[in-house]
C-alpha cells in the first residue's frame, strides 16, 4: 500500500486526529472572523440598494449562505455517517455527530431569515412553498439524527442507526435545490448559477460569497471543536485521553 495512503489512514484514528484538530481550530476561527468582517462591510455598507426590494433585501447576505450551508453540511454529515457505516471507522461517526448541530443551526437560521424576508415581500411569515417546506424537512432531519443518536446508549449502534437515517435523508437535498424549477413556487429562482452570469451587482455577489466563506469557516471551526469534545467523551477510558487531560 502507498505510504501516503497509510498516513491518511493513521490520521483516521481519534488519537491522531485530536491534536491535529486542535492546531487547525484557531486558523479557521481567524478565517471566519476575517471573511465575516469583510462580508458584512460589503453587504451592508458597500452593496447598492435594490431597486425593487429596497434595503430589506440585505437579509439575503445571511439567508442565502445559511441555506447553502444547511444543505452542504447535511451532505458532509451523510458522507461521514456513510463512511463510518461502510468502513466501521470510529472517527467517521464522531465527525457526523459533530457536524449535525451546526447543520441544524444553519437550517434554522435559513428558515428564520426567510420568514423575516418573506413578511414584507409576500405579506406572510410562512407559506407552504415547496422550497420552504423541504427546508423545514431538512431541519427536522437534523433534529431526528441528533435525537436518534441520543436515544441509543451504545455509541457504535447509535452511529449506525444515525447513518441510515442520514443517508435516506439525502434525497431531500436535490428536492430543496430544484424545487423552484419543478413546482410553481413563490420563492425566487437562483441568482447564482454555474452556467450563467450572476443576475446581481458584483458588490452584492462579493458580499454573498464572503459571507458564505465566513459561514463555511465557522462551521469547520465549530465542528472540529465539537469533535474533540466527542473524542474525549467516547475515548475517556483510554490511557492517551487520561494523559491528554492531565
Amino acid at each position: 500500500m502507498n505510504q501516503s495512503i497509510i498516513q491518511w489512514f493513521r490520521f483516521g484514528s481519534p488519537q491522531a486526529f485530536y491534536p491535529i484538530a486542535g492546531r487547525m481550530i484557531p486558523w479557521f476561527w481567524a478565517a471566519a472572523a476575517a471573511f465575516g468582517i469583510a462580508g458584512l462591510w460589503i453587504s451592508f455598507f458597500v452593496a447598492p440598494t435594490d431597486a425593487q426590494q429596497g434595503e430589506g433585501y440585505r437579509i439575503i447576505f445571511v439567508h442565502v449562505p445559511a441555506s447553502w450551508m444547511s444543505m452542504f453540511l447535511y451532505l458532509i454529515m451523510a458522507f461521514w455517517a456513510g463512511l463510518g457505516l461502510a468502513l466501521n471507522t470510529r472517527l467517521s461517526g464522531m465527525m457526523a455527530q459533530a457536524v449535525a448541530p451546526t447543520g441544524a443551526l444553519m437550517a434554522l437560521l435559513s428558515l428564520w431569515t426567510g420568514a423575516l424576508w418573506g413578511k414584507p415581500m409576500w405579506g406572510a411569515w410562512w407559506v407552504w412553498d415547496a422550497r420552504l417546506t423541504s427546508e423545514l424537512i431538512l431541519f427536522f432531519l437534523y433534529l431526528g439524527f441528533m435525537a436518534l443518536q441520543a436515544a441509543i446508549d451504545d455509541p457504535r449502534r447509535a452511529d449506525k442507526a444515525g447513518a441510515i437515517l442520514a443517508l435516506v435523508g439525502v434525497v431531500n437535498i436535490p428536492i430543496i435545490y430544484f424545487s423552484v424549477k419543478w413546482w410553481n413556487t413563490l420563492h425566487q429562482g437562483s441568482t447564482i448559477n454555474l452556467t450563467k452570469a450572476p443576475s446581481m451587482a458584483h458588490t452584492m455577489l462579493w458580499g454573498m460569497l464572503l459571507m458564505a466563506l465566513c459561514f463555511w469557516m465557522y462551521s469547520i471551526a465549530v465542528a472540529l471543536t465539537r469533535v474533540r469534545a466527542i473524542i474525549l467523551e467516547r475515548e475517556r477510558h483510554t490511557d492517551w485521553v487520561k494523559h491528554a487531560v492531565e
